[in-house]
């Protein structure tokens, strides 16, 4: 399998197990166009985070390589990274790209 799909499915299942703790009618869709933070999202802060925590920890499982994408400042960059559930695979496949070539 593929990064990019190892990646989407880490990614998948992280949002797998917020949707499972969403109130009802709430909740992620499993595609790339999914509105994560910002401009059609429906996710409050605290819900962010826990998605935020759930793909590292999904990320790390798969990869065995640990990542933090816990930053303030990409969350309000002008390309948020969380703006779609496709701008975060992206920005999670270059990090690890990065982060494999720097060994």
């Amino acid at each position: 399998m593929a990064d990019r799909d190892r990646i989407t499915k880490a990614v998948y299942l992280a949002v797998d197990a917020l949707n499972a703790e969403l109130p009802a009618g709430v909740s992620i869709e499993k595609s790339l166009d999914a509105p994560v933070y910002g401009a059609g999202g429906k996710l409050e802060s605290l819900d962010i985070v826990t998605l935020i925590m759930e793909v590292e920890e999904k990320i790390n499982a798969e990869f065995g390589t640990s990542i933090t994408i816990a930053d303030e400042n990409l969350l309000s960059k002008q390309k948020s990274p969380f703006s779609t559930l496709g701008t975060l695979i992206e920005y999670l496949d270059e990090t690890l790209k990065q982060d494999s070539s720097a060994v």
